[in-house]
């Protein structure tokens, strides 16, 4: 059996031998872009298969693979420019990082992808390279669905060099564009260029597509019949199911039903026994059971697709491997979701009148379309569904389904609205681009034209520089050193800042609530008071440590965050034996994290705390809850956070007296300052969210995250 394994393939540029990066690795549908640091491209093959390499460098290289063992292939004769610039120092190769950069962001960000294009335009290059730069150009316009800008920039890439994947790309846009007669005619033109076996069961592919949507079904049927020879031989697998059903589906259009439908059969029979069974294809042939009016053919598969279709969604998205023929498909599969297989049962059943079978499932269809805000799969079966409940007598059930349709449909409005805004936007944005690259494309042909004239001025004023060179470099000089005197005042100022910032950080930290000291003196005053003096000693030990632990920190920025844990334990059980009639406390800490891998800045948190014990549950009249919770935020972060049940900030503020509002406290204030300070000094290390728990106001929560 030829099992599909991963190839190693090397590109070595045999002049100096050093590994060529940025070529694409073809094998039928798979292709592999990118390299290791050794050079080597890993790409899924067979045995038999044709391999295939290309680079805007070289000519396009093809080797039929005999074993598995890495594949080696040595390319000559390459431009020198293109060897000094890019295979030697890939730093200084700017048009390889520009054309790299337009590829990365194609699918992100429109308006960056464009930049990087005119950066390659900008630059002297080959033939090669300036045809690959529209190619690209047109790829980017081709993900975006500007299928017209694409064609034109697919033609300029032609003019210039003639490559068949630019052919190939050009044929299947016309195709998209509804230029069936342009798209048959570059398909022909494919068929006299040397292709690989899978490029040629595309182009017969892609030439009876265009033949079938200018209902030459005859013709159609015969290409993807040629199609389909070729993938059998060539054991190309993963395209024999859907050029299957695209046979039958040519059958049905000509209206040979029979045909169509044993066709259609033997599609889904070979489907089944795929291990990569396509489930586009078990659609197309529930769509003919549909339209043949064979309604338990049609749930029975539906049924079948509803229970894998999760399953291959799955896998799509975990599949790193990409070809043009799933991008052009992208919008089949969006219709495999469950909510839409959900209502294509349900209407199903309705056709078959039984209409129990049909309200569960559109109801399914239903509650699936809204969790995934699916409005259009929604408002089908919402209305679907009201038809249904109105047949079959339910007149209230009916009116409230088609007031959820309404409603549904006003929403969809909406929405729709929005898109075509966005649409106008980005087409706008689109066009203005597209003059941007046209302008500059005109002004570097403009600039080549000048090319000569420009050479006879330059002898001219050979002359003329040099008596001007004397002064030039004295300029440059006197700029070079001004330009070091600003670098060492910078460097001064930096400097200073951060001492500054030391200095301060220093300072806050020295700094500890003297109304805690106080507090806890009198604890232990009146623990002897009692004659208690067995908690006395405790108290004042359990101080101490608290103490000396703040002050063996007070020079550190950062401390480890299981000390800063140890340190608020103690602090909370010391406010916890003042105040055991006011609240209870629990310290939560996620088992999972590796606390050993953060830092923390020292007593950072206990202000907080503080706050939440003598501001918000001290005042209450029955016993409160403070909660420290330390939990995963992220992959790099933690959240703390510290929550009370207290009478909440706002009615505390009322409940001070007037001297204690007329004395400000620095206490928050300071922990505002220090967390500037760090953040400015370690990037947003820190972040704190502050809010109210209830809607009156009571309880508090501060949401501290802290990365590592």
């Amino acid at each position: 059996m030829n099992e599909q394994f991963d190839l190693k393939v090397k590109v070595i540029d045999e002049n100096n031998n050093e590994p060529i990066t940025n070529a694409q690795i073809s094998v039928n549908a798979y292709t592999s872009f990118g390299n290791n640091v050794d050079g080597i491209y890993i790409v899924k093959a067979r045995l038999n298969d044709e391999l295939i390499v290309r680079h805007p460098d070289f000519e396009t290289v093809r080797y039929t693979i005999k074993s598995r063992e890495e594949i080696k292939i040595m390319v000559q004769g390459l431009p020198k420019k293109g060897r000094l610039s890019f295979f030697r120092t890939k730093k200084v190769d700017m048009y390889q990082q520009s054309i790299d950069s337009a590829m990365f962001y194609k699918e992100k960000d429109l308006d960056k992808s464009l930049c990087f294009v005119e950066e390659a335009l900008e630059l002297n290059q080959s033939k090669q390279r300036s045809a690959n730069t529209y190619k690209v150009l047109g790829d980017i316009y081709f993900h975006w669905k500007q299928y017209d800008i694409a064609i034109s920039n697919y033609k300029i890439s032609l003019q210039i060099y003639e490559k068949v994947e630019t052919l190939l790309q050009l044929a299947k846009t016309q195709y998209l564009a509804k230029e069936y007669q342009e798209s048959e005619k570059s398909y022909r033109e494919l068929q006299s260029k040397s292709l690989s076996n899978y490029d040629k069961v595309q182009v017969f592919q892609g030439l009876a597509d265009a033949q079938l949507a200018s209902k030459e079904f005859k013709e159609a049927t015969a290409n993807y019949q040629k199609g389909l020879e070729i993938a059998e031989v060539k054991s190309i697998k993963e395209i024999v199911p859907d050029l299957n059903a695209k046979i039958a589906n040519s059958y049905a259009k000509q209206g040979n039903i029979r045909k169509a439908k044993k066709v259609y059969k033997n599609t889904l029979k070979i489907s089944e026994e795929s291990k990569n069974s396509s489930l586009e294809v078990q659609q197309e042939v529930a769509d003919f059971f549909n339209e043949t009016r064979q309604y338990d053919d049609e749930i029975k598969l539906r049924k079948e697709i509803l229970k894998n279709v999760d399953k291959n969604l799955k896998k799509r998205k975990k599949n790193k491997e990409h070809n043009l023929k799933e991008k052009i498909k992208a919008e089949a599969k969006d219709s495999l979701t469950s909510q839409k297989m959900n209502y294509k049962i349900g209407s199903a059943y309705v056709l078959k009148q039984e209409y129990p079978e049909a309200i569960e499932y559109l109801e399914k269809s239903i509650e699936e379309a809204d969790k995934k805000e699916d409005l259009e799969v929604q408002k089908h079966a919402t209305r679907k569904l009201s038809e249904v409940y109105a047949t079959v007598g339910d007149y209230i059930k009916a009116l409230r389904s088609y007031r959820d349709f309404v409603d549904i449909v006003d929403t969809l409005y909406i929405k729709k609205e929005q898109e075509i805004y966005q649409i106008k936007r980005l087409t706008k944005k689109i066009a203005d681009n597209q003059s941007r690259i046209a302008i500059l494309e005109k002004d570097k042909e403009l600039s080549e034209s000048k090319i000569n004239i420009a050479i006879k001025d330059k002898e001219i004023t050979i002359e003329k520089s040099r008596r001007q060179q004397i002064v030039i470099y004295s300029l440059i000089g006197g700029l070079l050193l001004m330009s070091l005197l600003a670098f060492y005042k910078h460097r001064s100022n930096q400097k200073q800042q951060l001492a500054n910032n030391l200095l301060a950080l220093k300072s806050m930290r020295s700094q500890m609530n003297p109304h805690f000291i106080f507090n806890a003196l009198n604890s232990v005053n009146s623990f002897i008071a009692v004659n208690d003096e067995r908690n006395a000693n405790r108290y004042l030990s359990e101080f101490s440590v608290l103490m000396r632990s703040v002050l063996e920190n007070s020079d550190e920025d950062f401390i480890p965050f299981t000390k800063e844990i140890e340190l608020l334990d103690l602090y909370v059980k010391l406010e916890h034996n003042r105040f055991q009639d006011k609240f209870d406390y629990e310290i939560d800490v996620d088992k999972s994290i590796n606390l050993e891998e953060y830092r923390i800045p020292p007593m950072l948190l206990q202000p907080y705390i503080e706050n939440a014990i003598w501001h918000g549950l001290r005042y209450r009249k029955e016993k409160g809850n403070l909660f420290i919770c330390i939990k995963q935020a992220s992959e790099d972060s933690i959240a703390i956070i510290i929550q009370d049940n207290g009478i909440g900030r706002k009615q505390s503020l009322a409940m001070k007296t007037k001297n204690q509002l007329k004395q400000k406290s620095k206490g928050m204030s300071t922990i505002k300052n220090r967390i500037a300070i760090l953040n400015d000094m370690y990037q947003d290390k820190v972040s704190v969210q502050i809010s109210d728990v209830n809607e009156d106001g009571s309880g508090t929560k501060v949401i501290l995250t802290l990365k590592k």
